[in-house]
């Protein structure tokens, strides 16, 4: 029978990852819900729970079940995640870590669904999903609002669906701690390496893609991200003759447009016209239409950009037509416009990671294309691959959504030699993430990247 098949095969594979059933040092309980009437009446099943939980009736927090095809045939099965009739116990807390909720989505495949609130017992699966397996709804009947993540096995059999089993369970396991040994974490990232559904990306094509079609860009992302490096490829794939400007608290329009100034030369107070990035880039752009012309804004958003920009505000509207372009705008005297040259584009970086920015206005943001760099793994040798992803995991495991964009990127961890990179941890590194735990960001994180720290360079990060 391919139940007992999968019931053996699911054992062996908790074992594997750390279960241990036999006490004193038992930390699961297994059921096999699958005998006597329970196929029939419906709801039949078999998993793991708690280790404090009875061999039956109900039970509390989450467990890891399948529930199999009724009649033993060729319908779909369902795995999931789920939380016991009784409510939450022990669990609650990890119902609310947001790594556990990212890890379960990214091995789901297409017929899958996971609940964006790991903890919510209320609301039921979507209709659209209990009418994918109609053969389980007596399944569904009883237990629909208490499968928080669910995804349909068509043939448990084959090695693709022995494979998801092998997913839920590797997750379920780190997250109770069962995973301590170096090849149990091998098996781990193997297994769910193999059914992450990661996208591949390539930043240079979609950047150039992005500039090509709509000319005024920003690049967001952490520190180590590559924005400032994604900018010189850009500017070398445009083939762009380049201007650039960094912005500061105290830059105003006068820096970035024009304006004038004393001029200190002379014996008698006299003033002088100064021409800012924006004015140069635009009138070289104006003044040689064969050529392409990119205008880098370092920081974008530490000035205050209302006053920066002030008319020319108007300009940047991406789709503005020549026969649109009613408004005519004054850069300096004796040169308005009223559009930017075709020729000419924009590029603004902006740090994520800087707890200090202006707040960027929502007229802006819909002016500009916003591309957000993400920290990446790297294919070459002066990359230290381990512990960029130590300090993923951490993140991932740990941080909200807002906490995830302060991820240290990948230019963090490179170095030509050991000596090197655990002078980069210790003074750039471990600065950074001190840095965010004093702000109040990614406190329950504490623990695990003090522990990072201490045992790679022997550092405490509060001693």
């Amino acid at each position: 029978m391919a139940i007992q098949e999968i019931i053996q095969f699911t054992q062996e594979t908790i074992n594997k990852f750390g279960g241990k059933s036999d006490d004193p040092n038992k930390n699961f309980v297994f059921r096999n819900n699958t005998k006597g009437d329970a196929l029939e009446e419906g709801g039949a099943y078999f998993g793991i729970i708690r280790p404090e939980e009875e061999p039956m009736g109900s039970f509390h927090d989450f467990c890891l079940v399948i529930f199999p095809d009724p009649n033993d045939g060729q319908e779909p099965w369902l795995i999931s995640l789920g939380i016991g009739t009784l409510g939450f116990l022990n669990d609650y807390d990890l119902s609310l870590k947001p790594g556990l909720r990212r890890m379960y989505e990214s091995i789901l495949s297409a017929s899958g669904f996971c609940k964006t609130d790991l903890s919510d017992t209320e609301k039921p699966l979507p209709v659209e999903f209990q009418e994918k397996l109609p053969h389980l709804a007596g399944t569904f009947s009883k237990y629909s609002k208490v499968l928080p993540v669910c995804d349909i096995l068509n043939n448990p059999l084959t090695d693709e669906n022995k494979d998801q089993i092998a997913g839920f369970i590797a997750i379920y396991a780190k997250a109770r701690g069962w995973i301590k040994y170096k090849y149990q974490k091998i098996d781990y990232e193997k297994v769910i390496n193999k059914l992450k559904k990661a996208p591949s990306i390539n930043d240079e094509e979609k950047v150039l893609d992005l500039i090509l079609h709509r000319k005024f860009v920003i690049l967001t992302g952490a520190p180590g991200t590559g924005k400032t490096r994604m900018v010189k490829i850009i500017q070398k794939k445009l083939d762009a003759v380049s201007f650039f400007i960094q912005f500061h608290a105290e830059t105003d329009y006068s820096d970035f447009i024009y304006g004038i100034v004393p001029n200190l030369s002379q014996n008698n107070l006299g003033y002088s016209a100064k021409f800012g990035k924006f004015y140069e880039s635009l009138k070289y752009a104006s003044e040689n239409p064969d050529k392409k012309v990119l205008l880098i804004v370092d920081e974008i958003n530490r000035a205050n950009l209302a006053n920066i920009l002030g008319p020319i505000f108007y300009l940047f509207e991406y789709r503005l037509t020549h026969e649109e372009a009613s408004e005519t705008i004054e850069i300096c005297p004796g040169f308005s416009i009223n559009k930017i040259p075709d020729n000419f584009f924009m590029i603004g970086t902006m740090n994520t990671a800087d707890r200090s920015l202006a707040v960027v206005d929502f007229a802006l943001r819909r002016r500009f294309a916003w591309y957000d760099m993400k920290p990446q793994f790297m294919d070459q040798d002066n990359f230290f691959r381990e512990d960029f992803s130590k300090i993923q995991d951490i993140f991932f495991w740990h941080a909200n959504s807002e906490e995830l964009n302060l991820q240290p990127g990948q230019g963090y961890f490179l170095a030509d030699n050991e000596d090197e990179f655990k002078l980069r941890v210790e003074f750039e590194l471990l600065p950074l993430i001190k840095e965010y735990l004093q702000e109040q960001i990614l406190l329950p994180a504490k623990e695990d990247f003090n522990d990072y720290f201490y045992s790679r360079i022997g550092k405490n990060l509060f001693s």
